[in-house]
């Protein structure tokens, strides 16, 4: 196995080795490199010796650099290696209700615990086996972030549709006693996966505290392009408030036992049961923020500190374009600023999502066209404020390939 190095930084200590572009990268320190985890951990050393391959010769690199200092080469992709795949065939999988005109990107089931540990993303671990878990614990891959749904052996292989989702309860075990935590998440099928399969659920990840740090709890989303797929509901204000009622109560037996709620329902079971949000302390340090688990709290929370800090405003009408979910919060947020501020010129709108279908109503979610579409003819003053999540940060374009620059010009 070797890996090709597209450049070399200049300067750094792979430079000054003589370690050139387009050499070979065989072994650091007479260890194979499998990806860019083994690479970040093999040249993490003060002292090492890198083995390339150039042409038909075998060079060692003596190297001596300071501990955790960039050896500096770079590779043709981030992790040295492709993408690993999702092998799962979930009954509520997104990326099989998209439209048929969403974007290439969007319909990539990726499924790699690599990027669990360097972006966030949740992984299923199905596609992981014995030996990748122990290399996981030996490269001290900490912590990650795991899809769990519910642990129930036999309903987990139905809900994923895989005999290898059997493993998960085992696959925890594992890390735990490796050292490694780990985050969790478990989408709700009303009906399927929660009520006292959650309960189960709940128990059996509060159980392996403190390898299970987190978990948070989400509503499954629900498109209108489900045609030939498992029929799934979406949860009713009823539904939603079970839900809560539970995972509230088995969160104050795990702060009594624990130390810490563990477990917290996503901001959008509360907005579905019509209930107020937590306070602040609450959510602890706010763990699972990226999940959406008390967002719209810390938006509030900042939102007031920022209010007594302000200054008057300049009086520019302005809008904010938001979910449906959210419209309401965002409206209170302006209604407070008003208060402070009668002259401050803001409106806020609720867009429908015409593009996935009703049911979606996250922020995170809208396209351009649904956006440009509902407000042409707003008054939306001259500044419209939306979300960064309805954006890729680096192309900073919509989830329909509308750049925020059309956007711009057709909303003037």
């Amino acid at each position: 196995m070797s890996h090709h190095i597209v450049s070399v930084d200049p300067g750094s200590p792979a430079a000054r080795a003589g370690i050139r572009e387009g050499d070979r990268l065989m072994r650091i320190g007479g260890a194979n490199v499998v990806d860019f985890i083994d690479y970040q951990a093999l040249s993490a050393q003060r002292r090492l010796t890198v083995r390339v391959k150039r042409g038909n010769e075998v060079l060692d690199f003596p190297i001596r650099k300071d501990e955790y200092a960039p050896l500096g080469l770079n590779f043709a992709t981030p992790m040295m290696s492709g993408t690993r795949l999702c092998c799962n065939k979930c009954l509520f999988c997104f990326v099989d209700q998209l439209p048929g005109n969403a974007r290439d990107t969007m319909r990539v089931k990726d499924d790699d615990w690599r990027m669990s540990l360097m972006m966030g993303n949740y992984v299923t671990l199905t596609n992981v086996s014995d030996r990748e878990l122990q290399r996981i614990i030996r490269r001290h891959c900490s912590p990650l972030y795991i899809s769990v749904h519910c642990t129930d052996p036999d309903l987990r292989e139905y809900v994923l549709g895989t005999p290898r989702a059997r493993r998960l309860m085992g696959q925890l075990k594992t890390l735990s006693d490796g050292g490694v935590e780990f985050h969790c998440q478990c989408v709700l099928c009303p009906g399927i996966n929660d009520g006292e399969n959650l309960l189960r659920t709940l128990r059996d990840l509060s159980d392996m505290h403190p390898g299970v740090d987190s978990a948070s709890i989400v509503p499954v989303g629900v498109t209108k392009f489900r045609e030939g797929l498992y029929p799934l509901k979406t949860y009713d204000r009823e539904a939603a408030g079970a839900t809560i009622d539970l995972v509230e109560a088995y969160g104050r037996e795990c702060m009594e036992k624990h130390g810490t709620t563990m477990f917290w329902c996503s901001d959008e079971f509360y907005l579905l049961a019509g209930r107020e949000m937590p306070e602040d302390e609450y959510y602890e340090d706010y763990r699972q923020l990226e999940n959406g688990v008390g967002m719209l709290r810390l938006l509030e929370t900042e939102f007031k500190s920022a209010l007594r800090l302000s200054d008057e405003p300049d009086g520019v009408p302005f809008a904010i374009a938001t979910g449906v979910s959210a419209a309401p919060w965002f409206q209170r947020l302006l209604d407070l600023a008003k208060e402070k501020y009668p002259r401050l010129n803001g409106r806020v709108y609720a867009i429908v999502n015409d593009f996935f279908g009703h049911s979606i109503n996250v922020s995170g979610l809208i396209t351009g066209q649904d956006l440009i579409a509902q407000l042409r003819d707003k008054d939306i003053g001259r500044r419209l404020l939306i979300s960064q999540n309805m954006l890729r940060r680096q192309e900073m374009d919509f989830l329909d390939d509308m750049t925020l620059e059309q956007a711009v010009q057709a909303l003037n």
